[in-house]
């Protein structure tokens, strides 16, 4: 399939090891032999529990400091598994086909079940379909989201279109206002709630089914993947303005724009928050990490240097 049987590991997946530890991977290659990925939940009081950002730094750190890991590469600091020490690998597209294929467990399961159906009606292509998130685990609950997975950037754009047709033909709804401002909580981004929502909106990347959020994300297959191996040194923050001249990798991870700046020619967003946040033409504000291409020289600007992205974002300017 699309799956390297060399490295068969790619974002969305969770891989788990034997400490009771499961990991999300983010990155598309091995690091020095490694998977890159980022803590997600740990095996504790006899249930899985979900951590977030800090709580799984401050663990590794007391109990697990081998899985603490600094790309040399990019500069930035995540977390990474050696692949002897992966016990089972949760793949988003067989955990969907196993759930599609028997009877649903829970109302969770139901609305997937309906969604998928709407989603091929509308011209999606269910055979390049995952699930991941709480879902890909079994770890569900009652006030879960169903998060998807789409592989190849063209089938991720048929599948976004068909979210789109079916929301303007009421079948699926957009976010209500307190789903949004659910999202908008989680997300603790550095935009007001209202430009928040207005980029959200015209996304079409997430929606509701019978008040239940989904939303989809894009895995790139190998031969559609902007390879980046070059070393990358930060070099402080930045604040510019500048217009979108191509917006064909906005839904990539990590996200990527190119802009009309001679010095800072490319945006790349490592936070979900902006991802297909600008379109081409549209002038934008950004402001993030200066990075410098240590073999070019170039310089770009990351949003999302770390997790939290505390001071980074990237706004249309209206």
């Amino acid at each position: 399939m699309f799956r390297d049987p060399n490295f068969p590991y790619l974002p969305k997946d969770f891989i788990e090891t034997e400490e009771g530890l499961i990991f999300a991977v983010v990155s598309y290659q091995p690091e020095e032999g490694k998977v890159g990925c980022f803590l997600r939940y740990i095996f504790q009081d006899q249930a899985w529990q979900k951590v977030g950002t800090e709580k799984a730094n401050t663990l590794l750190k007391q109990h697990y400091p081998h899985y603490l890991y600094h790309s040399k590469q990019s500069d930035a600091y995540y977390h990474a598994v050696a692949i002897e020490d992966i016990v089972q690998h949760h793949q988003p597209e067989q955990r969907l086909h196993k759930v599609l294929q028997k009877e649903a467990a829970d109302e969770i399961e139901l609305k997937l079940q309906q969604l998928i159906p709407i989603l091929v009606q509308y011209g999606a292509d269910s055979t390049t379909l995952g699930l991941t998130g709480s879902m890909l685990i079994n770890r569900q609950t009652p006030h879960s989201d169903i998060d998807l997975v789409v592989y190849g950037r063209d089938a991720f754009q048929q599948t976004r279109q068909a979210v789109k047709r079916a929301v303007d033909e009421g079948v699926l709804s957009l976010l209500d206002h307190d789903l949004m401002v659910d999202n908008f909580k989680r997300r603790l981004g550095e935009l007001s709630f209202e430009d928040f929502s207005w980029h959200e909106n015209r996304k079409y990347n997430k929606a509701v089914i019978k008040e239940c959020k989904f939303d989809i994300g894009m895995v790139c297959f190998a031969n559609e993947r902007q390879q980046d191996y070059n070393s990358r040194q930060k070099q402080g923050k930045q604040t510019i303005i500048a217009k979108v001249m191509d917006d064909r990798f906005a839904f990539d991870f990590p996200a990527r724009y190119v802009v009309d700046n001679n010095e800072l020619s490319e945006i790349v967003s490592f936070t979900h928050t902006y991802v297909g946040q600008a379109q081409q033409g549209e002038r934008i504000e950004v402001s993030g990490a200066v990075e410098r291409d240590m073999t070019t020289g170039k310089c770009r600007i990351v949003v999302g240097s770390s997790r939290e992205a505390e001071g980074e974002y990237i706004k249309v300017c209206k």
